[in-house]
């Protein structure tokens, strides 16, 4: 039995375990299964890799950043953000990637229609993947964190009318604290506005709610979960086949 799995600290709100239980199901792959790892340290790291013999890994909250440390090899797209949201194990090596990055550069194209300005909430590991698509669309943004100088209280109305944007990288909403949103001028949003939420679950955040009663197109994380995981089930398979 081949095992994968997802690393975090808490994994209550994860849909990755259920995503790759119905791929292995309806597609008849029966010497695979996918677990989940909840770690307090991520320095056990390679311990975990070696007792359960795991063949790959996702990474998330809160050790996208965190795991790089650990590892013997990082891609070159996945270093320059300085996030990893995927493990590949090639013998006793471990190769971190970013999938996050063509996840949602996939999901978030087709909904930009000419917008070019946007606000970021959040810093974390999920936030680099989102600046680095958002650099190579040419669009400009401006990251608010509780962590920078610039904080969600600075975001003023002139600011939500000049950014028709509006992305929300933070576990702000999500399961189980799914009443929780940052506290933005939300009355300012409009027609011109998409939200985009990585919150997946639930499927529509009180971030989304707020701005699909202001009329803004609004979407949620699901698809972006997808296609990382299609993109990690990739890269895990060449391992495979070396």
């Amino acid at each position: 039995m081949k095992t994968y799995g997802l690393i975090g600290e808490n994994l209550s709100h994860s849909f990755s375990q259920k995503y790759f239980q119905q791929k292995f199901f309806k597609e008849g792959i029966k010497d695979c299964q996918y677990l989940n790892f909840e770690l307090n340290d991520i320095s056990t790291l390679r311990k975990l890799v070696q007792k359960n013999d795991i063949k790959g890994l996702n990474i998330t909250i809160p050790y996208k950043e965190k795991v790089i440390p650990f590892l013997d090899e990082i891609t070159k797209q996945a270093d320059k953000i300085g996030a990893v949201n995927t493990i590949q194990i090639k013998g006793n090596k471990l190769i971190g990637h970013n999938t996050d990055i063509f996840g949602f550069e996939q999901s978030i194209t087709p909904l930009l229609n000419g917008r070019n300005t946007a606000i970021i909430l959040g810093n974390g590991g999920a936030s680099k993947a989102i600046q680095f698509v958002l650099i190579k669309k040419n669009i400009n943004f401006k990251v608010f964190s509780r962590k920078l100088k610039l904080k969600f209280s600075d975001i003023t109305e002139e600011i939500i009318r000049k950014n028709e944007i509006i992305i929300n990288a933070t576990p702000l909403g999500m399961h189980p604290n799914s009443n929780t949103f940052a506290n933005l001028p939300y009355n300012t949003i409009n027609t011109k506005h998409l939200l985009y939420d990585l919150v997946y679950n639930p499927e529509e955040s009180q971030f989304l709610k707020k701005g699909r009663r202001m009329g803004a197109q609004i979407k949620n994380g699901i698809q972006m979960l997808n296609l990382q995981a299609k993109e990690s089930w990739k890269i895990w398979n060449l391992s495979l086949n070396l």
